[in-house]
């Protein structure tokens, strides 16, 4: 299985680059992000991939960061998202927007990517529901170490640490807002979805 590569990119195609691994070609189908991007990335890259072996071909598939691959593989891991509708989740959204929509059940947005649908939204938000890694939560880094106890809180409400780290990083308060303050705050942007 080929983990990733590191090249330069020698050509791209509508929705893959062909990748320049010292002499040797390969093609990674990737987002529209990065095939737009190609152009101006001259030097070596590296590509986090996951390879796809079907009895008719094979496919490498690559993301620029380890974030990316980590989403394309949740993605892939829902019932009825195959690899294309993933890249196309991950074309339309980055990571930290990806886990904002999902963790926030944004389905609105989520029907804006090409060939999904409000079953396919549904779907996902459903499949995903307090499944997704503590480490692709990117889009709530900003949730502060003040506000571990406000998240514990929460938890022991019953909410998952995605629902109460993605609430937490949706609500601005003064500095020197209490805990209490920051629960009082996390429930009303829950109880607004």
């Amino acid at each position: 299985m080929i983990a990733g590569l590191l090249g330069t990119i020698h050509r791209t195609e509508p929705d893959a680059v062909i990748v320049n691994v010292q002499g040797v070609l390969y093609r990674v189908l990737t987002t529209a992000r990065i095939v737009s991007a190609a152009p101006d990335l001259k030097a070596e890259q590296e590509f986090h991939t996951h390879m796809v072996v079907r009895e008719d071909a094979q496919l490498l598939f690559g993301f620029q960061t380890p974030a990316d691959l980590q989403w394309f593989q949740t993605l892939i891991g829902v019932n009825g998202i195959g690899p294309r509708m993933a890249l196309a989740i991950l074309s339309r959204f980055s990571a930290d927007e990806l886990f904002s929509v999902i963790a926030n059940e944004q389905i609105d947005l989520l029907v804006t990517v090409p060939g999904v649908g409000k079953r396919t939204a549904s779907r996902i938000l459903l499949d995903l529901r307090g499944k997704l890694p503590e480490n692709i939560d990117v889009a709530v880094a900003n949730v502060s170490a003040t506000n571990s106890d406000a998240m514990e809180a929460l938890m022991a409400l019953g909410y998952t640490s995605v629902e109460a780290k993605g609430a937490l990083s949706k609500v601005t308060l003064a500095e020197d807002a209490t805990v209490e303050d920051q629960i009082v705050a996390a429930l009303r942007e829950m109880a607004s979805r």
